[in-house]
């Protein structure tokens, strides 16, 4: 994609929102100093752009009994579309599945989930391996330093 542009104003729509998706038009017009209906119409030109891909609530996970973040690393011994498709359909299937990234490097796969414990765990890691899998290796999250869904919006 090429680089996009946003004006100032719309910077400050897209920083306001990434803080509170609830706040209203009137009250992000009011904070950016414009009318309602720009403001209407600057946020539905951003969706329809595709920089706001959607709007979310973000749940506390301890609040949701799924207190361990868990990263696994997964190498695979296929590089092909079949193993492709097989590993997808596995993953699209686990919930506690947050993330995965096809990986550069030593890695293929880096997989983020979160689990209830050590047996919801081992109940994720049995739905993993069902994709034929080479290696696996996960590493639990002891303590999050930062966490954000805040993208920087310095370089638009």
């Amino acid at each position: 994609m090429a680089e996009q542009k946003l004006s100032n104003q719309d910077r400050q729509i897209l920083d306001l929102l990434q803080r509170d998706a609830t706040l209203s038009v009137g009250d992000i017009a009011e904070r950016v100093g414009i009318s309602k209906s720009a403001c209407w119409r600057r946020i539905h030109k951003l969706e329809d752009e595709g920089v706001i891909r959607e709007r979310v609530t973000l749940l506390n996970q301890d609040r949701v009994n799924l207190p361990l973040t868990v990263y696994i690393a997964i190498r695979t011994n296929q590089h092909n579309d079949q193993w492709a498709a097989q590993f997808s359909r596995v993953v699209q299937g686990v919930a506690e599945i947050l993330e995965v990234h096809r990986m550069s490097g030593d890695l293929d796969y880096l997989v983020k989930a979160v689990v209830t414990d050590m047996p919801g765990y081992d109940r994720l890691y049995k739905e993993l391996i069902k994709a034929d899998l080479f290696d696996v290796s996960s590493s639990f999250v002891m303590e999050t330093m930062k966490q954000t869904t805040r993208l920087p919006l310095k370089y638009v």
